[in-house]
C-alpha cells in the first residue's frame, strides 16, 4: 500500500468541504447533530488502482466512503458501488456533489451525539476503518 500524495490528501479536504457546503443547513436540523463535530475526510488508503476508501465524519453520521479516482474514469459513474473490503461486501451508493466531486457512501454509524470532540470522531474512524480492512474471520475470533 502506498501512501496518498499531498494533492490527494488536497482533493479529500476539498471534497468533504463540498460535502458539509451541501449537507450543513439540513445536518443542523437533524435531532442528533453534534455542533462538537464538523465535516472530514479521515483514514483514507488506495483500494486497488480505481478508488481511495476511508471514513467521512459528519455531526450526525460515520460514513464508509469511496472515492473514484477521475484520472483514471472512462465512463461515467454508475448509481451504486459494490465494495470489496477483507471484512466483506459493501453496498454503496453514488452522491454527487458540487464541484465535479462524486462519491459513494454508505452509513456506518447514524448517531454521533454522544461524541466530545472531532478527535474522538477520528478515532472512531480509525477504529472502523481497522476492522474493516481485517478480513471477517479476524474479527470473528
Amino acid at each position: 500500500m502506498h501512501m496518498l500524495t499531498a494533492d490527494e490528501y488536497t482533493f479529500l479536504t476539498d471534497l468533504a468541504k463540498a460535502y458539509r457546503d451541501r449537507h450543513l443547513p439540513s445536518i443542523k436540523r437533524e435531532s442528533d447533530w453534534n455542533p462538537r463535530l464538523g465535516v472530514d475526510a479521515l483514514c483514507f488508503q488506495h483500494h486497488g488502482a480505481k478508488h481511495m476508501v476511508g471514513a467521512l465524519i459528519t455531526p450526525c453520521e460515520l460514513w464508509l466512503v469511496a472515492v473514484p479516482d477521475h484520472s483514471r474514469l472512462t465512463e461515467p459513474l454508475a448509481d451504486t458501488l459494490t465494495l470489496s473490503l477483507p471484512s466483506g461486501t459493501y453496498p454503496l451508493s453514488l452522491e454527487r456533489l458540487p464541484g465535479g466531486y462524486g462519491l459513494y457512501k454508505r452509513a456506518i454509524l447514524r448517531d454521533l451525539s454522544e461524541l466530545e470532540s472531532m478527535q474522538e470522531a477520528a478515532r472512531l474512524a480509525q477504529q472502523m476503518m481497522a476492522r474493516l480492512m481485517q478480513p471477517d474471520e479476524e474479527l470473528n475470533a
